[in-house]
């Protein structure tokens, strides 16, 4: 396609002499946006793209796929016979029963809101999440009235394992006084951390015939979690676990109704996140275009001197697309390696900067998760380093089309 002459031009007019050295300062800044643009767009997506997976994970692995509750709001008698019919299913991995309620949770230090959880010890251990990352004590004492934690909110309230947490219950018991809230205390037997500050600072895990007694439920169970075997299709499996639990007295949610706002505004945000950042590759394209009529410019005589040698406009403009394209093409290639390898190595980069710098870069308060994640996706890398040449490539065409248009008689005659 193109000749050894035509790259072996193209090539020269990158490499300036010191008359023309604006021209290669623009081209400089040229390849340096397209490389920025490059490599920030593919850092970007990939921490967006991580985020949203690891907050997905974290709440699929901690709040079930579907959620069956009562639908009188009186708790779910038959909860044993619903999870055993519903585990019956093909599509249903796992039905936990469990007692759920709000309680203001308290220790030495503070007092806070807390989510309250009652499982029998079985279903906490097929919630691998919580199993696998019980950082002090052990699943084999969570029985009687022993009580796991996060470890954000025992930082919080002041507490070890083996101390007592006080619960305060909304619900009231009869005294000669009047009604008073319901305050028991219940031992730390374990700290999880999952990696998400709002549950690792908000979450008690209490056994499940424990919870009953605490709120007061009988024997029912508050809700009942379903996790499906593929839970980013729960609408298409909705009507199959709907029909097993039809005429039960309960109703069916999921988690894609529960978080929508959430993670349809982190989609939204991705996708405005990429136009955005795409612009500072299209203003390094302008660059390319001016710096390229600046050159055709200064290149006149040399470009009629090889019209009237035989040179067509074909080869005129394959010598500038050539030489434009190439800057496009280098500042690609260096974006994207240099992206892929802050994507691969964001987090070690975070923690170097937060000991360089002294500061919090990535508070989990605010952010949700404990570490910056990041997943590389190749279909977004090939969308972006496509973009990039496409842009690139359109760049070179004006002025490579206005130097093959060029009269080589008015060139000479004004040079």
């Amino acid at each position: 396609m193109f000749r050894t002459v035509e790259r072996l031009l193209a090539f020269r007019y990158l490499r300036a002499r010191r008359k023309e050295g604006f021209i290669s300062v623009i081209a400089g800044f040229s390849l340096l946006g397209i490389a920025l643009g490059v490599g920030t767009l593919i850092v970007v997506l990939a921490v967006m793209k991580g985020f949203r997976d690891q907050l997905v994970d974290r709440i699929l692995g901690l709040n079930g796929h579907m959620t069956v509750f009562s639908a009188s709001g009186r708790g779910i008698q038959d909860y044993g016979g619903i999870a055993a019919d519903l585990e019956k299913a093909q599509v249903v991995v796992r039905a936990l029963p469990m007692v759920e309620g709000q309680v203001l949770a308290s220790g030495p230090d503070d007092a806070r809101g807390a989510l309250v959880r009652g499982f029998t010890r079985e279903s906490l251990e097929r919630k691998t999440l919580i199993a696998n990352n019980i950082r002090v004590g052990s699943l084999d004492d969570f029985q009687g009235k022993g009580v796991l934690i996060g470890t954000r909110m025992a930082q919080r309230l002041g507490l070890r394992l083996g101390d007592e947490l006080n619960l305060i219950s909304p619900r009231t018991v009869a005294t000669p006084f009047g009604g008073m809230p319901r305050q028991v205390s219940f031992p730390v037997v374990g700290l999880f951390e999952v990696g998400m500050f709002e549950f690792d600072s908000s979450l008690v895990f209490m056994p499940f015939d424990t919870a009953q007694a605490f709120f007061q439920t009988g024997d029912a169970a508050t809700a009942i979690e379903v996790d499906v075997t593929d839970p980013q299709n729960v609408k298409a499996i909705r009507g199959e676990i709907g029909s097993i639990i039809a005429d039960r007295g309960v109703v069916l949610t999921d988690w894609q109704q529960t978080n929508s706002t959430l993670v349809g505004a982190l989609d939204v945000e991705r996708n405005v996140m990429f136009l955005i950042l795409t612009l500072i590759i299209l203003i390094a394209a302008f660059n390319i275009i001016s710096g390229m009529v600046m050159l055709v410019k200064d290149k006149s005589r040399d470009i009629a001197i090889l019209r009237t040698m035989g040179a067509t406009r074909g080869m005129i403009l394959r010598i500038f697309m050539m030489t434009g394209a190439s800057i496009g093409i280098v500042g690609t290639f260096i974006g994207f390696v240099l992206g892929l390898a802050f994507a691969t190595n964001i987090e070690s980069i975070r923690q170097a900067l937060q000991a360089l710098t002294g500061t919090q870069l990535f508070s989990a308060e605010i952010y949700f998760l404990s570490k910056l994640p990041a997943d590389v996706v190749w279909s977004d890398v090939v969308s972006v380093v496509g973009l990039s040449l496409v842009l690139s490539f359109l760049a070179t065409l004006y002025p490579a089309w206005r130097a093959a248009r060029l009269d080589p008689v008015e060139a000479l005659r004004y040079e």
